[in-house]
């Protein structure tokens, strides 16, 4: 079977012209030479880029996801393959609903009236790995149920095995194979890819970002059904709204256009900057709007996480960038240990303003947020600065929300709405709000230590004249002992402080 599907993937390859860029890849330039006379008769009307997308299309549903995630890393793949592979649609016909019915019951172990009373066996929704229903529980409550398409562990495992394979075959004939790590980057979808083969992933995913946003006045997630969810099916809220892309129905529900493409920058910034934790597919068929104007989530398969060093690089960056402090922006890189610590400052300070001086001379408003980050990380490149894999995510995300934003507002100035937030955030990282917060954090942690350290220093005290006997190790002991015990007296007290300060302000 792998000899065939190998055989249907060279075919298409070669309708297609995709070995035309592999023999112009190739580092000695031979294979140009010898194979260019006999491959000659071809011609080729669509740029390389549309003929790369439609043979991703023509070998089916997991080279176009395969697509589709590799068309977020702009990082490494030149700015015309990156654009039309994130044009790749994941339209796949749904599977039989007697197939739906009998992953439940599986799931379950019993018959799909018993779990769910009211099943429509038409799916609302179908893509590669997995089609959703709508269903009610037994309760009366409206739910959503997807549900995993039916053997697709192997299918996966086949074709990946084959994608590691054409990976390698890049690395060996590719100029830039090494640099474009082709074989990583299989590896990272692969994982990617199984992780969607666990429906419980995703139903974690969505309660996470639900509670962070629980009362949110912007932002509503679908509650998960944990007693109606298994490795194969998730069970959650219906969602009633309008899919954002029907601007013309949601003028005439009376939604604020310019209000709502506002509110999703400053809902992208708070799971970056507050969180760490954001939703990484926030294309327009995952977000409805409520009627009281508020965004509705869907689809959490994909979410990017963030720790305080990435917050902190992007936060020092992205304030940087507005005040045009080139210098800033490149010790940022350096401090955050994105670039290497002998990277000269006043080097890398000149290539971003290469980048960027000439961006500043356009109005804000036309200044593209996420194109700016992807420059920066391909100038970043030429000095040996290796972007992160959940940097790269969140700049595919950066880039998702302005589209969406300048599509309900084309006078969205992303830069403007943006701006106070990461000075509030800013703000609370540095100063006297900040120590509260450290004090808040580390307390409960000094209230466990510290009694246990007078106890440990006076032993390891006690221990040194032991050694030695003479009068001045005894003197010298007696004095360290005085001096750790104000010390420890100093402790004692900073702790009850924090311990206060942590009672009253939280």
């Amino acid at each position: 079977m792998r000899l065939f599907r190998l055989a249907r993937i060279v075919s298409v390859a070669l309708r297609h012209g995709l070995d035309g860029m592999l023999i112009e890849a190739e580092p000695t330039g031979r294979a140009a030479r010898w194979l260019a006379p006999l491959l000659r008769w071809r011609r080729f009307s669509e740029p390389r880029a549309v003929r790369l997308r439609k043979a991703l299309e023509a070998l089916g549903p997991i080279f176009v996801k395969f697509g589709q995630v590799l068309s977020t890393r702009r990082d490494l793949l030149p700015p015309d393959v990156a654009e039309e592979l994130a044009k790749l649609q994941d339209r796949v016909p749904p599977f039989p609903s007697e197939q739906a019915v009998a992953e439940i019951e599986a799931a379950f172990g019993r018959p799909l009236n018993q779990v769910f009373p009211e099943f429509d066996l038409t799916p609302v929704a179908s893509a590669s790995v997995a089609q959703v229903h709508f269903a009610k529980l037994p309760d009366g409550r409206e739910v959503a149920v997807k549900v995993l398409r039916p053997g697709m562990r192997p299918v996966i495992a086949h074709d990946l095995a084959l994608m590691d394979t054409l990976a390698r075959l890049v690395e060996a004939v590719s100029v830039d194979g090494r640099r474009l790590k082709p074989r990583e980057v299989v590896a990272e979808f692969a994982k990617y890819l199984y992780d969607e083969l666990d429906l419980m992933h995703e139903a974690a995913n969505c309660s996470q970002l639900r509670r962070n946003f629980e009362h949110s006045p912007l932002l509503v997630v679908p509650e998960v059904y944990w007693d109606y969810c298994a490795t194969a099916v998730m069970t959650m809220e219906r969602m009633h709204g309008t899919p954002i892309s029907q601007t013309d129905v949601l003028l005439a529900k009376g939604i604020d256009l310019k209000a709502l493409s506002r509110a999703g920058v400053e809902i992208f910034f708070t799971q970056v900057f507050r969180d760490g934790f954001f939703h990484a597919d926030m294309h327009p068929g995952n977000i409805l709007v409520a009627d009281d104007g508020r965004y509705i989530a869907l689809d959490f398969g994909i979410v990017g996480t963030l720790n305080e060093v990435d917050k902190n690089y992007l936060a020092q960056n992205f304030l940087a960038f507005f005040r045009r402090d080139y210098k800033r922006v490149a010790e940022a890189h350096i401090e955050s240990g994105w670039a290497p610590a002998d990277t000269r400052v006043d080097e890398l300070e000149a290539a971003v303003r290469t980048v960027c001086e000439p961006i500043f001379d356009r109005p804000l408003k036309d200044i593209s947020f996420g194109k700016l980050l992807l420059r920066l990380f391909q100038t970043s490149r030429r000095f040996n600065v290796e972007i992160q894999p959940q940097l790269v995510m969140l700049q595919k995300t950066l880039l998702n929300i302005e589209g969406l934003g300048r599509q309900l507002d084309p006078e969205l100035d992303l830069w403007k709405t943006a701006k106070p937030f990461l000075e509030r955030w800013m703000s609370r990282q540095i100063g006297w709000r900040a120590l509260v917060d450290g004090l808040k954090h580390e307390g409960p942690y000094w209230a466990k230590e510290l009694p246990q350290l007078p106890r440990l220093i006076y032993r390891r005290l006690a221990e040194e004249p032991r050694r030695d006997d003479s009068a001045l190790k005894l003197l010298l002991a007696e004095q360290r002992r005085q001096r750790v015990a104000l010390l420890l007296i100093a402790l004692v007290a900073a702790a009850a402080l924090a311990l206060e300060a942590s009672r009253v302000l939280g």
